[in-house]
């Protein structure tokens, strides 16, 4: 299996996904426009990641962001002449397989733009397998743009940088510090794709113990084949934590070291609680005994402003009836900027609408 760090040069100038056409209105609207602070474009107030997501620098810069200084940072790399920066050293795997023809053979590539790492190319391919095909991200696939708005979506930059904030105090800076230190220490995590058993530790364990029991056996070895009662008492022995169904033994699993190696997944019960959607690159947050996305997680704890989509942590902002909460300066009209406390003489009240 390739692995490619995903460390290209950065475009420079304009905002990603400027000039993109909504993927959800498409032809209505004509192009990305951003909002000076709201997530969203201008034209059709869709967000960003409805239009096109950023690009692999930028994402890949992000996670590194995330995973610095928290015990998965084995998972970034320095860069040369960055002044500390570190980015995500994000797997690409890339399978050729010949296609036997007539005459001379050809080969037929398909790259992932993301894969565990530290895993076999077989057991690798043998996770992507166990996935939706429209959820494989296959480059150049609905599968790909899917990570890609996931990145966005259960990650966004600005829970976690506060230079992608909008005009934060100097304490609420300091707040935020202190926010995405505490999350790095006592909730991140990303997951662990291995087969039932060799999880984490246990890898090492069952190892010691196949070797002790190898050991004691040797006078006397029982073969033994595939549908054993042996075997079958083995696989009983692993359930999933999301459906409760039975694990098989030659299957790949998820594996959260926070929850613990006595839980295990399938791969498509690895979700957020909350949205449930698949958690994005295996990254996870556990919180009270479940696992979460970034987003939920982190607006479990602190509100999110329904305006500009970033948390909060001023101790003053509104909230409606409805649940929504607000930065006191973002609850106001979409096209006039009146706060809504006065009514306005917009025709259009699409201003409350959450990005």
């Amino acid at each position: 299996m390739d692995v490619i760090s995903g460390v290209q040069k950065m475009s420079v100038g304009q905002p990603a996904g400027r000039g993109a056409v909504c993927l959800t209105c498409k032809g209505i609207c004509s192009g990305f426009q951003p909002h000076s602070w709201r997530k969203a474009c201008v034209q059709c107030h869709c967000s960003q990641e409805e239009h096109a997501p950023s690009s692999d620098v930028e994402d890949d810069r992000k996670m590194g962001r995330l995973l610095a200084d928290s015990k998965y940072a084995h998972l970034t790399a320095k860069v040369k002449g960055g002044d500390g920066l570190r980015v995500y050293k994000r797997n690409r795997m890339i399978i050729t397989n010949p296609v036997v023809s007539r005459k001379d053979p050809t080969f037929n590539t398909i790259t992932y733009d993301w894969a565990p790492p530290g895993l076999t190319q077989k057991l690798a391919v043998q996770y992507m397998e166990l996935l939706p095909e429209e959820r494989r991200p296959v480059a150049g696939t609905e599968g790909a743009l899917y990570r890609r708005r996931q990145l966005m979506r259960q990650l966004p930059v600005y829970d976690e940088d506060p230079s992608h904030c909008h005009t934060l105090s100097e304490a609420e800076v300091k707040a935020m510090a202190q926010f995405v230190k505490s999350y790095k220490e006592e909730a991140l995590g990303v997951g662990e794709v291995a087969l039932p058993g060799e999880g984490g530790a246990a890898k090492e364990n069952t190892g010691k113990q196949k070797n002790e029991k190898g050991s004691q056996e040797q006078p006397n070895p029982e073969p033994t084949t595939n549908g054993t009662l042996e075997e079958n008492s083995k696989k009983s022995q692993y359930h999933c934590s999301g459906c409760g169904e039975l694990a098989a033994l030659d299957s790949p699993v998820v594996y959260a070291e926070r929850a613990g190696y006595d839980k295990l997944w399938h791969p498509t019960c690895f979700v957020c609680a909350e949205c449930g959607e698949a958690l994005v690159d295996l990254v996870y947050f556990w919180r009270k005994g479940t696992l979460l996305c970034g987003r939920h997680y982190c607006q479990s704890l602190r509100p999110r402003c329904a305006g500009c989509d970033e948390l909060i942590f001023s101790e003053i902002f509104d909230q409606e009836t409805n649940g929504q909460f607000w930065h006191k300066e973002h609850f106001c009209c979409w096209q006039c900027g009146q706060g809504l406390n006065v009514q306005c003489g917009c025709s259009s009240r699409r201003q409350s609408k959450p990005v």
